[in-house]
């Protein structure tokens, strides 16, 4: 090779000393679209003994003739990046050049391009820190362009790529972003930053933000057995508890209502607060309720629980300061409007998936569930980019691109808790 090694000086290209008329003429014919693909280049003609392989005669330009998604077949004359790079900065008015630790070794040429040409000072200058590299996320664009091409996402606003629209689209707001990169600050050791630690930056960010809202994601209808057909008991929710002056809203119990199938247990086990046989659980805002009795199908599916509602455990009433050990969220069966929730978690399985050759099979096969949910009336007229708590559950989002009032579907920015925590 005429460049040589970290150990060994290169060796001059037979026609590093053409004279400039001739390689004008050369660039001229190549611009023209007169040579095929590599059979001519342009070079710097520095030093082809320096220390610094990147001073050794770098390439400037080459050909390609490729067609460009704006020029078209027109331009077949492209620069290098490290040509490029310095030109852009100084075009643009940069001052200062924000690159990786990789570049550290191309600064100098960065430096001698720009001081070569005869351009009016001042000129920019390059700084380097290390890259920001998240836990279980990759940030290379040809490796996301693979998970979009391969269809292991959908699209490049898939809400658990990486990119900004993607961010958006999940509920990511842009200053708790903004948070998390100041936090952290700025180092020149490359380093793996926690996913942990931007999940707990956007909790925080949210749970001061969020109004709450009441959801239940996998259904389980629950009978009053004590409240009529048609009777209606007004509770009040808070909005906000995080706010300076929390305000509240009314919530309907009515006889049916819809609660998580996982906050029941027919055959519970130990140390199980919430809904058992023959225990008691408070429902949020309402009152405590005791399980009677299972309804089951002629195939043995549970189809619904019958319970009693102990009205003076109200708010107000005699007993509403009776504690018991769970408290469950809930939804009026007859008020609760449908949508399609989907649960958003990490696209990969380890921590570090680019370190893979093989990166496509640590794609998590659980990073998106879809279920049917019942939510609370008030969220009927909901639109991105508001973001809400459904209580117990996690911060969610109505989908930008696919929610309408009449087919509403919201995304889950993400849950209350770590749930990858060891």
């Amino acid at each position: 090779s005429f460049r040589g090694s970290p150990e060994l000086p290169g060796r001059d290209s037979p026609f590093r000393n053409r004279s400039a008329a001739e390689n004008l003429d050369l660039f001229r014919r190549m611009k023209a679209g007169e040579f095929p693909n590599g059979a001519r280049s342009l070079r710097a003609k520095i030093d082809m003994a320096a220390p610094n392989l990147w001073l050794r005669d770098p390439l400037l330009y080459r050909i390609r003739h490729v067609p460009h998604h704006h020029a078209g077949a027109a331009w077949c004359l492209y620069p290098l990046y490290d040509y490029a790079h310095c030109l852009s900065d100084y075009f643009e008015g940069i001052t200062h050049s924000i690159c990786t630790l990789e570049f550290v070794d191309h600064r100098p040429l960065y430096d001698w391009l720009l001081g070569s040409l005869d351009l009016p000072r001042a000129l920019p200058h390059q700084y380097e820190f290390a890259k920001l590299t998240l836990g279980y996320t990759l940030v290379s664009k040809r490796k996301l362009l693979r998970l979009v091409q391969e269809n292991k996402v959908a699209g490049w606003d898939d809400p658990r790529m990486p990119t900004l629209s993607g961010l958006r689209r999940r509920g990511i707001p842009a200053h708790a972003i903004r948070q998390f990169v100041a936090n952290l600050g700025v180092t020149k050791h490359d380093s793996l930053t926690e996913v942990a630690v931007f999940e707990h930056t956007i909790r925080e960010a949210l749970n001061h933000s969020s109004e709450r809202r009441l959801a239940v994601l996998k259904p389980i209808k629950i009978v009053l057995t004590n409240l009529a057909p048609g009777e209606v008991l007004v509770c009040q929710a808070t909005n906000n508890p995080q706010s300076e002056s929390p305000t509240t809203r009314a919530v309907e119990l009515t006889r049916e209502v819809f609660i998580e199938s996982d906050d029941f247990a027919e055959v519970p086990p130990p140390k199980y607060f919430r809904l058992k046989p023959g225990g008691e659980v408070r429902l949020k805002y309402a009152c405590i309720i005791k399980l009677d009795e299972i309804v089951q199908d002629s195939a043995g599916a549970i189809t619904e629980l019958r319970c009693t509602a102990d009205l003076t455990t109200r708010n107000g009433q005699p007993n509403c300061d009776k504690k018991v050990k769970g408290t469950i969220h809930w939804v009026s069966a007859e008020q609760a409007i449908d949508a399609e929730v989907r649960l958003y978690d990490r696209l990969f399985t380890v921590p570090e998936p680019g370190a893979s050759e093989d990166f496509l099979s640590l794609v998590n096969p659980h990073s998106l569930e879809t279920v049917q949910a019942k939510l609370e009336p008030s969220l009927a007229a909901s639109a991105a980019p508001a973001c809400y708590q459904f209580e117990r559950l996690g911060y969610f989002t109505p989908d930008a691109k696919e929610s309408t009032p009449a087919r509403l579907v919201f995304n889950r920015t993400i849950t209350l808790r770590d749930a990858w925590a060891k």
